[in-house]
């Protein structure tokens, strides 16, 4: 199994960029798929995830700026994000569970190696 991200960079306060996560070694249309981000020192943050159905679900401090999407055919996660603050620069992973979708961190199956974001003042 190997989730591959990228997509990371900086960019100025108000700025957009988006996130790829390429997914393989298992049937990414059957499962659940998100995005977590984790500043060094803390535990990983839901950010959002993705239902096989299409259904989402976001965390309270990117509702509204961020939006997750799937191309099965394509076996890849996108994550849009727009109006980027200082407080979104930290790593963003991706992630895969068998199961329904979680907002538990230790609940997911398969982690991504993560790709860095900074968002400058």
């Amino acid at each position: 199994v190997q989730l591959v991200e990228s997509g990371g960079g900086s960019v100025q306060s108000g700025g957009s960029l988006r996130l790829s996560c390429a997914a393989s070694g298992f049937t990414f249309s059957t499962y659940c798929v998100g995005w977590f981000r984790q500043v060094p020192g803390k535990q990983r943050e839901f950010v959002s995830s993705i239902r096989p159905d299409g259904a989402t679900t976001y965390g309270d401090s990117v509702r509204g700026r961020f939006t997750i999407s799937r191309d099965n055919a394509k076996n890849t996660l996108y994550l849009q994000m727009n109006s980027l603050k200082p407080e979104d620069t930290t790593t963003y992973y991706c992630t895969a569970r068998s199961r329904s979708c979680s907002v538990w961190h230790d609940t997911w199956d398969y982690w991504g190696q993560g790709t860095q974001v900074t968002v400058s003042s």
